[in-house]
């Protein structure tokens, strides 16, 4: 039997790759240990357009694969993440300056419909000028000659995602810890020995022995590897991608919109989501602290006039912005256009240092198949024994018991119907869970916010059940509240306050709590009270 700090295989990175490989390796029967510098999911997948989707202009590279693998795994996760996945109709408008025809664009749709043979989404179809203009009468008339409209996924809630897998995980026997940042890797005659990590929170360092580990850090793969005793060469050349977040406008379309930038012809997304719209994204060189990255004045000048340019009665300016986001594609090391760098995941193994593993790039939609991919190398090249795969077939915990979950909403009298359909988005089938605080302590079934929306159970259930350790975990990647037009400021309080008796906080550290919320939404270009 394994000491409580040996593990088959140690994860580094909490993301939505490491938290898939996580899974998939403990559903298989290893010994896994996962470590985050920061929360589960706060990286690069947060800040992603949550999209579940094919890639349709990765055609235009020859990425025929990575097409094929993308549609598969959206078919998968519509399966077994059911509850976080839905189908998202997408708008693409030509017009008469367009680098892409009519025609040009029909054939990739035809590509892209027989590359997901057997998808449960409907077929393309072709739209005339006067049809497109009847669906969506806000966008702009001048030299449009028509349009495709198509249907791919949508995740509105990467980070749930992210912290089901780790759910999964940890069910199956991994032991998960966030807050806890890799500070030494260790290689001895070319083999890697222990890894050392400090926990955030208390200060105090681990050791364990560590003779395979995985490097799914992301943006921040160079930074893990630098802990190394050991020269390594730089693998990353990220790319940061920049949203912003407005309201509904003037003319704004139902469905989602894939557009051309006039100003440099990348492709652009304006997506209804959350009550709200998502527009993005850009595409530019980063080489900074992926931590930092954030949306200059310059991108949201861009993603501004394009959506005015599509929208022209939308008249959108900077103070009808919400907020704002930025992310770091964890993208190989390459010269070449950034739109042309693959978003193929590429799988590092080290020859002089065995045992390490790094993972570059990957997509939010192929997660899974990426973690798959992983561990069956890492069981080949260590000859253990495992099971095999298990993540293709089975669902995240949310997906199960979704009927029976949607019934018992409905026998909750007391909460709205907003309230109940943001339950069920938010955590599908465990929200049963939610419902049994509710009822065994009728503070936790009282609402912590004026739209009565959000309930005291579910920051309870955040900090018992989903390893959430404050205020900022609960609102921007549990409850999800964080992610509203007002960044949670209206649950804040109430939150707090849930989270203060739970955790027997001071006031002084509730107060905290609260300053540390103000400056995170700060960052996101808000600065609202809190």
């Amino acid at each position: 039997m394994k000491s409580p700090s040996e593990y088959d295989v140690v994860i580094v990175g909490g993301g939505i790759n490491g938290a898939g490989i996580a899974r998939d390796a403990a559903l298989r029967g290893l010994a896994v240990l996962l470590l985050e510098q920061n929360d589960f999911g706060s990286g690069t997948t947060s800040w992603s357009s949550r999209l579940i989707h094919g890639g349709l202009r990765y055609l235009e590279y020859g990425e025929i694969p990575l097409v094929y693998e993308s549609l598969r795994e959206r078919r998968v996760l519509q399966t077994t993440a059911r509850h976080l996945v839905r189908k998202l109709r997408i708008n693409i408008p030509v017009y008469e300056h367009s680098r892409r025809g009519l025609l040009l664009l029909r054939a990739g749709m035809i590509a892209y419909d027989l590359l997901s043979f057997g998808k449960p989404l409907p077929r393309h179809r072709v739209l005339g000028r006067e049809e497109f203009l009847r669906n969506e009468p806000g966008v702009n008339p001048s030299g449009l000659r028509g349009g495709v409209q198509y249907y791919d996924g949508q995740v509105p809630y990467a980070e749930r995602l992210v912290i089901e897998n780790i759910i999964a995980a940890e069910s199956a026997g991994a032991v998960v810890r966030n807050y806890s940042r890799v500070t030494a890797i260790d290689v001895q005659q070319g083999q890697v020995k222990r890894l050392v990590y400090s926990d955030h929170r208390t200060g105090a360092e681990s050791e364990v022995d560590a003779r395979t580990v995985v490097n799914a850090t992301g943006p921040w793969v160079d930074a893990v590897l630098a802990t190394m005793n050991l020269s390594m060469p730089r693998l990353i050349g990220g790319t940061k991608g920049s949203h912003i977040i407005v309201g509904r406008f003037a003319g704004a379309p139902t469905d989602a919109f894939y557009v051309e930038a006039h100003a440099d012809g990348r492709p652009l997304f304006i997506i209804p989501w959350n009550d709200q719209y998502l527009i993005g994204t850009t595409d530019i060189r980063y080489d900074g602290d992926p931590a930092h990255a954030g949306a200059t004045d310059a991108e949201i000048e861009y993603l501004l006039s394009e959506t005015n340019r599509i929208f022209p009665q939308a008249n959108l300016r900077t103070q009808d912005i919400h907020y704002t986001y930025a992310g770091v594609r964890p993208l190989p090391h390459r010269a070449g256009p950034e739109s042309a760098i693959t978003r193929k995941h590429i799988i590092r193994r080290h020859h002089d240092a065995k045992g390490l593993w790094t993972v570059i790039g990957g997509k939010l939609t192929t997660y899974r198949s990426l973690s798959e991919d992983v561990v069956d190398r890492i069981i080949r090249s260590n000859g253990l024994k495992a099971g095999t795969c298990r993540t293709r077939e089975e669902n995240l915990p949310g997906a199960n018991s979704l009927e029976e979950a949607e019934a018992e909403l409905q026998q909750f009298q007391r909460l709205t119907p907003e309230c109940r359909e943001r339950l069920l988005d938010v955590y599908g089938g465990r929200v049963r869970r939610i419902l049994e605080l509710a009822r065994d302590d009728p503070r936790l079934g009282a609402t912590v916010d004026p739209q009565q929306r959000v309930l005291a159970a579910e920051v309870v259930f955040s900090l018992r059940s989903e390893f959430a350790t404050n205020l900022i975990d609960i609102l921007h990647r549990r409850t999800m509240t964080g992610l509203a037009a007002d960044l949670g400021a209206s649950a804040a309080e109430g939150a707090a306050a849930a989270a203060a008796r739970e955790l027997e906080w001071t006031d002084a550290e509730t107060q905290r709590q609260l300053d540390a919320l103000r400056a995170y939404n700060a960052r996101l270009g808000a600065d609202r009270s809190v």
